[in-house]
C-alpha cells in the first residue's frame, strides 16, 4: 500500500525523444517543426539569392525591403494567428497559413519585377508567422504536457539548423544562375503541411478563449513601429536612424496605452505591466533576441580584421546558431526546475558578448590565437539563448490566463519578431556610429565590432536581472 501511495506521489519520469515521437505524438510533431523548418530556410535562402535577383530583374534601391515587408509580415502573422486559430481552429488555421505562404513563394518564383516580388515577400512573411507562430501555440493544444519541453527544444533547434542548410541551398542554384528555383524548391514542402495539417489536427480546439475583434489600431501602429525602425537603419546618417528609433518607441509607447484600454488586445492583458506574470517573460524574450543581433555582423568582421574567406566567414558565424541548437536539445531535457536556466542563459550569452567584445575587434590576420575565443564566444551566445528558450515558452504557457492561452502564445512570437527588427536597426546605427562606413576599413570595423558587442551586452545583462525577478515570483 505505501508503495502505491509512494508511486502516486512521486513526479512523472521526465519525457524522452521517444515519447515526442511516439503514439498520436509524431505526426503534429513532424508537421509542427517542418513548419518551423520551412519559414527559417526560405529566409536564409531569399538572403543568400537576392543579389542574383537583384542582377536580373533590378530594383536594386529597394533591395532591403525584401527582408524588411517579409519581418513585417511575419509580426502580422504571428499577431493575427490567434484570431485565426479561434475562426477557423486548428486545422484550418495551419491549412491556410500554409497555402499563403505557398502563394508568396509562387509569387516569388514567377516575380517579373521587384515591385511583385516584394508582395510574394510580404506574402510570404505572412504565412511564414503564422506557421511560426502556430506551432508554439498548437504545441500546447495536440501535445501533453510532459513533453512540451521536448517539443519547443525541437522546433527552436530546427530554427537554428535552418541557419545551416538555407544558405547552403540558395548558393547552389545562385551560382547555377537559376535562383528561380530556389523559390520552386520550396513549394512542395509547402502544399505537404497544407494536406498533412488536414490529418495531423483537430478541427477545433478544446481551449477556453475569448473571441475577440482583430486589433487593428495595435497592428498598424506595430507595423508603422517596424517601418521606422527598418527605414531609420536603412540610412547611413546617424541622424535619420535615431529619428526612426525614437519614432518607434513613441509607437511603441502608444502600442501599450491603447492595448491596455482596448476590447481588442495584441497581448493579454496587463502584459505591459512589469507586476503580471506575462510582462517580465515578454521582456526576457526581447531580450534575448536583442542579444544575438550582432551575428549580422560577424561575417564582416572575420572578414575585415580576421582575413577569412566569405564562406568561411558564414559558417563560422553560423556557431551562434549551432550553439542556439545544441542548447535548446540540452535544455529541453529539463522538465522540472527549468526557471533556473532562465538565469543561466542570459548569464552564459552575457560572457560569450564580451568575449566577442574583447577578441573580434582585434586585427587576428587569421590566428587561431583569436578565432578560438571568437569561436567560443558565438557558441555561448547561442547557447545561453537556447537553453532558457524552452523554458521561457514552457513558463508562457504556464502563466497565461485559460481564456487568453492562443493570445498569449502568438504574443510571444510578435514579440521575438518585433525585437529582431528592433536590434537588426539598433546594430546598423550604432555601427554607422561608431565608423564602419566612415573611416570604414579595418579601423572602422574594429570599432563597429567592439561597441555593437559591447552595447548588446547589456540586453543579456538585464535579462538576469528580469530571470532573477521571475524566480523570486514563483
Amino acid at each position: 500500500m505505501q508503495d502505491s501511495i509512494d508511486t502516486a506521489l512521486s513526479p512523472p519520469a521526465p519525457a524522452g525523444w521517444g515519447d515526442l515521437f511516439s503514439g498520436g505524438n509524431a505526426m503534429p510533431m513532424l508537421v509542427l517543426a517542418g513548419g518551423v523548418t520551412l519559414y527559417s530556410v526560405n529566409m536564409y535562402i531569399a538572403i543568400t539569392v537576392m543579389p542574383s535577383v537583384v542582377r536580373e530583374i533590378g530594383g536594386l534601391d529597394f533591395y532591403a525591403w525584401t527582408m524588411t515587408l517579409f519581418v513585417v509580415g511575419s509580426i502580422l502573422g504571428a499577431a493575427l494567428a490567434a484570431n485565426l486559430m479561434r475562426q477557423w481552429g486548428p486545422r484550418g488555421a495551419y491549412f491556410i497559413a500554409a497555402v499563403l505562404f505557398a502563394a508568396g513563394t509562387l509569387t516569388c518564383a514567377m516575380a517579373p519585377t521587384m515591385s511583385v516580388m516584394l508582395i510574394g515577400r510580404t506574402l510570404q512573411g505572412l504565412g511564414g508567422g503564422f506557421l511560426y507562430a502556430l506551432a508554439y501555440a498548437l504545441t500546447r493544444i495536440v501535445l501533453p504536457e510532459r513533453v512540451w519541453g521536448r517539443a519547443i527544444g525541437l522546433i527552436s533547434a530546427v530554427f537554428g539548423i535552418a541557419t545551416l542548410i538555407g544558405p547552403a541551398i540558395g548558393g547552389i542554384f545562385a551560382d547555377g544562375g537559376s535562383w528561380r528555383t530556389a523559390f520552386w524548391s520550396l513549394m512542395p514542402f509547402a502544399i505537404g503541411f497544407a494536406l498533412l495539417a488536414l490529418f495531423a489536427f483537430p478541427r477545433r480546439s478544446s481551449d477556453r478563449n475569448e473571441r475577440a475583434p482583430v486589433p487593428v489600431l495595435q497592428l498598424i501602429l506595430l507595423t508603422l513601429a517596424v517601418l521606422a525602425v527598418s527605414a531609420g537603419g536603412l540610412s547611413s546618417e546617424t541622424q535619420w536612424a535615431a529619428a526612426g528609433l525614437i519614432g518607434a518607441l513613441v509607437l511603441i509607447v502608444l502600442i501599450a496605452r491603447t492595448d491596455a484600454i482596448a476590447s481588442a488586445r495584441l497581448l493579454p492583458r496587463r502584459s505591459f505591466r512589469f507586476s503580471s506574470a506575462l510582462a517580465p517573460l515578454y521582456l526576457s524574450v526581447a531580450l534575448l533576441m536583442l542579444s544575438m543581433q550582432p551575428e549580422i555582423y560577424v561575417p564582416y568582421m572575420l572578414q575585415q580584421l580576421h582575413g577569412q574567406t566569405p564562406l568561411w566567414a558564414g559558417y563560422l558565424a553560423a556557431m551562434m546558431s549551432m550553439g542556439w541548437t545544441l542548447g535548446s536539445l540540452l535544455s529541453s531535457r529539463r522538465q522540472s526546475g527549468g526557471k533556473g536556466m532562465l538565469t543561466i542563459g542570459p548569464a552564459l550569452t552575457f560572457i560569450g558578448l564580451v568575449i566577442l567584445a574583447i577578441c573580434l575587434p582585434v586585427q587576428g590576420n587569421g590566428s587561431w590565437m583569436w578565432l578560438g575565443p571568437i569561436c567560443l564566444a558565438l557558441v555561448l551566445v547561442g547557447l545561453g539563448i537556447g537553453i532558457a528558450w524552452p523554458n521561457l515558452v514552457t513558463e508562457v504557457y504556464r502563466s497565461a490566463p485559460a481564456d487568453e492561452q492562443d493570445l498569449a502564445t502568438g504574443g510571444m512570437t510578435t514579440v521575438q519578431l518585433f525585437a529582431i527588427a528592433m536590434g537588426t536597426a539598433l546594430a546598423g546605427m550604432i555601427s554607422n556610429t561608431a565608423g564602419i562606413g566612415t573611416p570604414g576599413g579595418v579601423e572602422g570595423a574594429a570599432a563597429a565590432a567592439f561597441w555593437v558587442c559591447a552595447l548588446f551586452a547589456l540586453a543579456p545583462a538585464i535579462g538576469v536581472l528580469v530571470a532573477a525577478h521571475i524566480q523570486g515570483r514563483s
